[in-house]
């Protein structure tokens, strides 16, 4: 079974099966996105400016970092910016000021080198995790580049993921690959690589999407998952947490195959809505995992 196959059946049984977690079809008819803006990437908090091949690594570098969305609430953000804001315009800032790690520099990551580039404390805990996974990059690419890579997946977005997801365990998060699927996305939306089959790309299974979707009411909890999250306690990985990401997955191929847009485009454009003051007022569930 191909990847994206695998995580719209994955997501569908899980869904079927789910007890704390459903999925309203009537809100699910009543979705609507009109008049939002296309999705792009922040030139200013994310490195655009490069050449292709920086770009290309500067996205691989960001997205084989993004997550820890479980921690945020610790980090030192930048004014205005949300966690993963932050750590996309450090890393940004890294690029311009001193260029692309190489991946020998990468294989030898050290928590404290990157807590730096993303002005975080040196011990904080998903510095650590960030080192290991940029260590795992730069092995997983040996002598090869960002547009190395893109090139063996062969104008495939979902090749190039599946790539990543058997080559790094940083990126092996079965049943969803949230970051490994992302990485096409963000490829091409910087305009620095082309895929002839965005269109099968889900969404990013990570906790806003799914938090959109349940103030939309797309996504209803059970009144101790709710009380749970509403909270702010933190959610343990599991079946609960596996039932949030997977009902979002779900409603969400329903919603695009409505709208008649792509799963990849209805993530972009339902996290962007996540960013409103109405959506950011109101807790999102939290987990500390290195899925997202």
């Amino acid at each position: 079974m191909r990847l994206c196959d695998e995580v719209r059946t994955t997501a569908a049984a899980t869904a079927a099966r789910a007890t704390s977690v459903r999925v309203d079809p009537d809100a699910v008819a009543r979705v609507q996105l009109a008049d939002a803006d296309r999705p792009q990437l922040d030139p200013a908090r994310h490195y655009l400016e490069g050449s292709a091949a920086d770009v290309a690594t500067y996205l691989l570098t960001l997205d084989t970092i993004n997550f820890g969305s479980g921690w945020f609430p610790t980090l030192r953000k930048r004014p205005n910016c949300s966690g993963y804001f932050t750590v996309a315009w450090g890393v940004a800032d890294r690029f311009r000021a001193h260029g692309p790690w190489s991946n020998r520099e990468l294989r030898a990551m050290r928590a404290d080198e990157i807590a730096d580039a993303l002005g975080q404390n040196r011990d904080h805990e998903l510095m650590a995790l960030f080192a290991q996974a940029l260590r795992q990059l730069g092995s997983f690419l040996g002598e090869r580049s960002a547009l190395d890579l893109v090139a063996q997946a062969g104008a495939s977005a979902e090749r190039l993921a599946e790539l990543l997801a058997s080559g790094m365990a940083a990126y092996a998060d079965r049943g969803f690959y949230k970051r490994a699927q992302i990485v096409a996305s963000d490829l091409a939306l910087a305009g620095v690589a082309r895929f002839a089959d965005l269109g099968r790309l889900t969404i990013f299974a990570d906790n806003l999407v799914p938090h959109v979707l349940r103030l939309d009411g797309v996504l209803v909890y059970d009144q101790r998952l709710a009380a749970h999250i509403d909270a702010e306690r933190l959610l343990r990985p599991g079946p609960q947490e596996r039932e949030i990401r997977a009902c979002a997955v779900n409603a969400c191929t329903a919603i695009a195959a409505r709208l008649e847009i792509s799963e990849q485009e209805l993530d972009h454009l339902l996290w962007t809505r996540g960013g409103a003051p109405s959506y950011k007022a109101v807790p999102r569930h939290r987990c500390r995992t290195i899925w997202y």
